[in-house]
């Protein structure tokens, strides 16, 4: 059977970390690690070792590091190079992790992961790199520490409300069961006879 609820709230997740490896390739894993970890979702056999402490510590130093050399002038340009099929990679293999497969079938799992999580984190890699020329263009280098922080505080907030928002989308649809209920409640009452 399948589970729409969990189904679109897996596939929110994928597509929106897989976004956030646009804008650094480590940050979204590290939050995949930190999550699977911690047990705030599950992820499929094969892919357990996300959860494992040596991938927390190696994403989490390598996440440090790419933020660190980012605030450095022209060797962040290099590092766009370097990024762009990193992000495209990282964002596939996201999307793969958490795009539910059982129905549709491994290969369909991987196509979608390509399609949706590749190219939407190598866009946004892509952007983030044009900015970044036209920062370094602009101000010789010395802009580019801005476009860093923006870039740094999008990709760990990206990657924070990916997992919250499924858990505030189930909030918001029990207040709305809560108040639809309410209003049927209401109105029967005042159709009663007095």
């Amino acid at each position: 059977m399948f589970d729409w609820s969990s189904s679109l709230s897996s596939i929110a997740i994928g597509v929106a970390l897989s976004a956030c490896c646009g804008f650094r390739v480590f940050i979204p894993l590290l939050a995949a690690a930190l999550v699977t970890k911690f047990e705030w979702v599950s992820l499929p056999a094969q892919i357990e070792w996300l959860g494992s402490w040596t991938a927390i510590i190696s994403f989490g130093t390598a996440a440090l590091l790419e933020m660190t050399a980012y605030y450095i002038p022209f060797i962040d340009n290099l590092l766009d190079l370097v990024a762009t099929p990193l992000a495209t990679a990282a964002g596939t293999l996201v999307a793969y992790n958490f795009l539910p497969g059982n129905e549709t079938g491994e290969l369909l799992q991987w196509v979608a992961a390509i399609i949706v999580g590749g190219a939407g984190a190598g866009t946004v890699q892509a952007g983030t790199g044009l900015v970044r020329l036209a920062s370094t263009k602009t101000t010789a280098g010395t802009g580019n520490g801005i476009v860093a922080s923006g870039e740094n505080l999008a990709a760990i907030t990206g990657a924070t409300l990916s997992f919250l928002i499924p858990i505030l989308m189930a909030l918001i649809f029990i207040i709305l069961i809560f108040w639809i209920l309410k209003k049927f409640v209401n109105r029967n009452r005042s159709v009663e006879p007095r």
